[in-house]
């Protein structure tokens, strides 16, 4: 089996590596592939360096099976077709053919069955923030079906990539050191604050991030479901936390809903208030599940539960589906 990385220098890219490095997939050959500032980078995998091809409109996606490509959503349109036009299926992380009616969004947990059905080769890996909720609510919903959702997202700088995550550490030395911080990659200062604006905002001044978790949601788990949500920048380096509310057509007690999660696959549970056992960034980072925590009735509707949900945004959100699709297909 042949294997190529797109955008094999990036934040995705390197997690790409880690993950397949790790994980027992019987992989002959993996070529590597960026732009030209990381042409000619040289990673080690496997026992073996390997060097950083320039991504090119030819011939070099001969002979490939799949290819994981995480370099941003104009590559992904620009070179969809020169990757797929001798039969590689192209696993995508960005959201460019994300609400494709002839491109499915996959995440193996919920919906496995989509991979097979993909006409153009192209797979869909959906948001970071919308694969760790959908992994949770696929739990509650083979309980009851969940009409709606709330949800408040606190999601760290690796959002953002490597230079999200960059400009956090320089914010914060800079900060200590009574200088000025740089502000380039978010809209504001991030350290020491908390930014109510990811993504740019639409005509109904819900942002595309916002609205991403809205639309994905419905097409993954093919459901009517309605999904509000508001997404916030927060000052952590690593992993999204989510604070979510369903409204289900019956009632669901907190044991069931213990339960259920405890069982499902891609979840941990870490529920345990009275000894102060819930998720954390802090503590999740690096880790490939989704954990859920803070599990309790909603005083505000009878049919109603809420919970906390925390999850690697590089990892789960971004890298492992996509590895995980994969492993789904061979």
């Amino acid at each position: 089996m042949k294997i190529a990385i797109v955008g094999a220098s990036g934040a995705v890219g390197q997690e790409f590596l880690k993950i397949l490095e790790a994980r027992p997939l019987p992989i002959d050959e993996l070529v590597l592939f960026g732009s030209e500032r990381s042409a000619g980078r040289k990673y080690m995998f496997r026992g073996k360096e390997l060097e950083v091809k320039l991504l090119q409109h030819n011939d070099d996606f001969r002979g490939i099976d799949f290819a994981l490509v995480s370099a941003g959503a104009g590559t992904s349109v620009e070179f969809a077709g020169t990757i797929t036009k001798h039969g590689t299926t192209m696993i995508d992380n960005s959201s460019a053919f994300r609400m494709a009616d002839d491109v499915p969004l996959v995440v193996p947990e919920v919906n496995p069955e989509d991979a097979r059905q993909a006409p153009r080769r192209i797979i869909a890996n959906p948001n970071c923030t919308t694969i760790q909720m959908v992994v949770a609510l696929k739990a509650i919903e083979r309980l009851s079906h969940i009409r709606r959702v709330h949800v408040a997202t606190y999601q760290s700088a690796s959002g953002a990539g490597a230079a999200g995550m960059a400009e956090l550490e320089t914010q914060h030395a800079r900060l200590a050191a009574g200088g000025q911080p740089p502000v380039e990659k978010f809209a504001f200062q991030l350290a020491y604050n908390v930014i109510p604006h990811i993504d740019l905002f639409t005509d109904n001044d819900y942002t595309k991030e916002e609205m991403k978790m809205y639309n994905e949601t419905r097409k993954i788990m093919h459901s009517d479901i309605a999904v509000s949500a508001t997404c916030v920048r927060v000052p952590v380096m690593r992993a999204h936390s989510e604070s979510i509310w369903i409204e289900t057509e019956r009632p669901v007690s907190v044991e069931e809903a213990r339960a259920a999660f405890a069982a499902a696959e891609g979840v941990v549970l870490m529920d345990d208030p009275a000894g102060k056992v819930y998720p954390m960034p802090l503590f999740v980072a690096d880790h490939d599940p989704v954990y859920v925590g803070r599990i309790r009735k909603d005083l505000a509707s009878d049919n109603g539960l809420a919970f906390w949900c925390v999850s690697d945004q590089i990892r789960k959100g971004a890298a492992l589906n996509a590895v995980q699709i994969l492993e789904t297909l061979i």
